[in-house]
């Protein structure tokens, strides 16, 4: 049942965010940051909520925002960003603000990880494929029309399937779902094999006065190779060859662990090779990516701007090495500058850029967001811009027109969390408490409540568990790839999401970690953090190995 509360007043407050130790009144707060009450399984307004001890010493506590910069002393302890709220809705939202300071028992709701929307369904391959369970009839349609677009195989043009020619004539994959196979994660490829949900970056630094006027005004977050366009692409139509192949050579990093045992990275080098058009510019930057998991998107879409902004903090003010930062980048639709959240360098603000993006680049299929019939085809590729391309004029503007782009990007927007499995394990819970401890809460922040004027409704006031902030942080030398995007350098990267990480064995039958898909499991995943990570990760290194293990243990029940 969803709670009601009253319309929202000109009376406005804010939430308290807290991402460090502090004592009001006698009280030690531990860990706050925003989190809320939505429409959870059973509950109702009569509902016991989560009663922050002390709750009266801390509103009247004088406390500094983490990360806001020139925040003032608080009046009353509350935060005033979230005109989304009534009062009514605040009280609730603070009466569980708090992180977990009990690793004893789960916390309420922990297990529904995507709010009313969470999946139950039975957990096997299709784990990630369920649409978000609070949508209505007519929701659930679109969300099956959209699934079907997304699996949808392209052909290159003409051909006689008139609605689904405009393939490439470059292109990385025929599908969405060829990337995201399963909704899932993507992989490097094995030997043998071709590259499909892995792909490189491409973009030179800024040549002229223009191109650095266009990444100073962000209306480029990066300057794209002038032959090879922003992505290298293997595949092509008939008659055109691709755009090259790339190797994968592999360097070894041995990381001696606490307890005598022994963990091998392997570090990636990428060798392109078999140039289709010529050489590339000689200052040429190169960043590998693989498909991240679908779901959830539309929930953290739904993420109040304001909560992201309240646990930046770019300069370090609270001393805690964390230093996260906002991605801002251009809504292309409206040309104004707001959050980035979608991307491994957060460099999409929302889930209809990221699909016509990945429709235009991936795919080489235009939208009207993205109207270019070639795709990615540079001016340079000249071969390639003299191809037939399948814009139907009857059927719209663009290879992909209207209601398609609205079906896919509902489809991307509605994909469910899957619920937490083993919330109130002890050896879980042992695990949770690890992963407070040393840290890695700071940036992969648990809980947010969801907007209460989400466009979609299933999206409102919902109690969500991402495990991310949702900036972009300096991850150190391991893992940069040296190429700016944006707000991002060539160290830093956004926090992705772990909700679902436990599944993507059961899902994509691998359990390949991080944007490059270097890492072969958890734990690895863990010993590349560096930069703001660093002290994490030597917390770990030093784990006895039982404790390593229930930290494992714990993102295996995400």
């Amino acid at each position: 049942m969803r709670l009601r509360s009253k319309a929202p007043t000109a009376w406005t407050t804010r939430l308290l965010f807290l991402s460090k130790t502090f004592v009001a009144g006698g009280y030690a707060a531990r860990h706050f940051l925003p989190v809320g009450i939505g429409a959870l399984a059973g509950l109702n307004q009569d509902a016991n909520l989560m009663i922050v001890p002390g709750r009266s010493a801390i509103l009247g506590a004088v406390v500094i925002c983490a990360g806001v910069i020139g925040h003032t002393a608080l009046a009353d302890g509350l935060l005033s960003h979230r005109n989304d709220l009534s009062e009514q809705d605040r009280v609730k939202v603070l009466k569980v603000l708090p992180l977990a300071d009990d690793f004893s028992k789960a916390e309420a709701f922990e297990q529904m990880q995507g709010g009313a929307g969470t999946s139950r369904k039975r957990i096997n391959r299709d784990a990630f494929s369920h649409a978000t369970a609070n949508l209505t009839f007519e929701q659930e349609q679109d969300f099956k029309v959209g699934n079907g677009l997304f699996k949808k195989l392209w052909a290159s043009s003409p051909a006689s399937t008139k609605a689904s020619d405009g393939l490439g004539p470059l292109y990385n994959a025929r599908s969405c779902q060829g990337c995201h196979l399963k909704d899932g994660r993507g992989r490097p490829p094995r030997p043998g094999d071709e590259a499909v949900s892995l792909f490189l970056r491409l973009s030179i630094p800024p040549q002229t006065d223009e191109d650095r006027v266009a990444l100073e005004d962000k209306s480029l977050l990066r300057i794209p190779e002038p032959t090879y366009g922003g992505q290298f692409q293997a595949f092509a139509v008939p008659g055109l060859a691709g755009e090259g192949r790339f190797d994968i050579e592999h360097e070894e990093i041995v990381v001696p662990l606490n307890g005598g045992e022994t963990a091998i990275l392997k570090k990636p080098n990428y060798k392109i090779r078999d140039l289709g058009f010529g050489d590339m510019h000689p200052e040429t930057m190169i960043s590998p990516r693989v498909a991240p998991p679908m779901i959830g998107l539309g929930l953290l879409q739904a993420v109040h701007p304001g909560d992201i902004e309240a646990l930046a903090d770019p300069d370090d003010l609270n001393g805690d090495g964390i230093s996260g930062k906002v991605s801002r980048v251009r809504d292309s639709r409206t040309g104004e500058l707001t959050i980035g959240r979608f991307g491994w360098k957060g460099s999409n603000p929302n889930i209809r850029d990221q699909t016509a993006g990945a429709f235009s680049v991936d795919i080489g299929i235009s939208s009207p967001d993205k109207p270019d019939n070639y795709g990615d085809c540079t001016q340079r590729q000249i071969e390639c811009r003299s191809l037939p391309h399948g814009e139907q004029a009857q059927l719209g503007v663009s290879e992909a027109p209207d209601p398609v782009m609205e079906l896919v990007t509902f489809y991307s927007e509605n994909l469910a969390v899957p619920a937490r499995r083993d919330v109130s394990d002890p050896e879980v819970l042992r695990g949770k408490e690890l992963f407070y401890e040393v840290g890695c809460a700071k940036c992969h922040q648990p809980k947010f409540v969801t907007r209460r004027d989400a466009e979609t409704k299933a999206h409102q006031f919902q109690l969500i568990w991402p495990y991310t902030d949702l900036l972009l942080h300096d991850m150190g030398d391991g893992l940069a790839d040296d190429r700016p995007v944006g707000d991002a350098t060539g160290r830093e990267w956004r926090t992705p999401p772990l909700w679902g990480i436990g599944l993507t064995e059961t899902v994509n039958n691998h359990t390949r970690f991080l944007h490059d898909g270097r890492a072969r499991n958890w734990l690895e995943a863990v010993l590349w953090h560096g930069g703001e990570a660093e002290a994490a990760r030597y917390q770990v290194v030093a784990m006895e190995p039982d404790d390593r293990t229930s930290l494992i243990r714990f993102l295996e029940s995400l």
